[in-house]
């Protein structure tokens, strides 16, 4: 059975490797986390127990099994099955049912998601999240990554325009003009995380920004 060790490392709990799940447990296994992840496919467990140390083989997701791996000891649960729309429901209900701190779960479909919300889990759509992604670096060559983290709020990485270069922070003022907050930015693989108002932007700046999908659109419009 899974225990949590006496450390300040965070413990997740990881049921399904299919492609989100592998993806995500080899993730966290990178980041040194204490990791238990749980499948019934004998093979992608075994592939699994390479890089991680707690990965157990199970037969099926009842409760008692889902107890038995010692989940309920982990302080964050992912479910990871997303086409059995029914699995994922009666799992999902089980780990919240075990009082973990923060229980996670894939959703393929609004429907899905929303049945998944109401048992008290937090839905993520991989699938959904990524087309967005892509839509929006497609949408705009200075554009390199995108994250949706809600309806309002996106962080989004992008190439400093070339009308920018030579001017301050305060000069092209992205917070009035367009909604936008500056996070970041990336020079050289130097990181300033604290941005001064007189800063000016340099060729090769990458901006980290947040704000509404809205505002990066019109950004995008006046660097054209």
């Amino acid at each position: 059975m899974f225990g949590k060790r006496k450390s300040e490392k965070m413990s997740y709990g990881i049921v399904g490797l299919g492609r989100f799940g592998f993806a995500l447990a080899e993730e966290l296994a990178r980041a040194d986390v204490e990791l238990l992840v749980i499948d019934h496919d004998e093979e992608k467990v075994q592939e699994m127990r390479e890089v991680v140390e707690n990965a157990v083989l199970v037969r099926s997701l009842d409760k008692k099994t889902l107890l038995d791996t010692g989940i309920q000891n982990c302080d964050v649960a992912v479910v990871c099955i997303g086409e059995q729309m029914d699995t994922s429901i009666l799992t999902t209900l089980h780990l919240v049912s075990f009082g973990i701190g923060k229980v996670i779960a894939k959703a393929n479909s609004a429907e899905h998601g929303e049945i998944l919300e109401k048992l008290g889990a937090e839905v993520v759509y991989p699938e959904r999240d990524m087309a967005i992604r892509l839509a929006n670096r497609l949408e705009s060559a200075s554009v390199l990554d995108f994250i949706q983290l809600s309806e309002q709020v996106n962080i989004s990485k992008l190439r400093i325009p070339a009308q920018a270069v030579g001017r301050t922070v305060l000069q092209l003022d992205l917070r009035s003009r367009f909604g936008l907050n500056i996070i970041a930015i990336e020079n050289g693989g130097t990181v300033i995380d604290s941005v001064r108002p007189d800063y000016v932007f340099r060729a090769g700046d990458v901006l980290f920004l947040s704000g509404g999908r809205e505002g990066l659109r019109r950004l995008n419009e006046w660097a054209r």
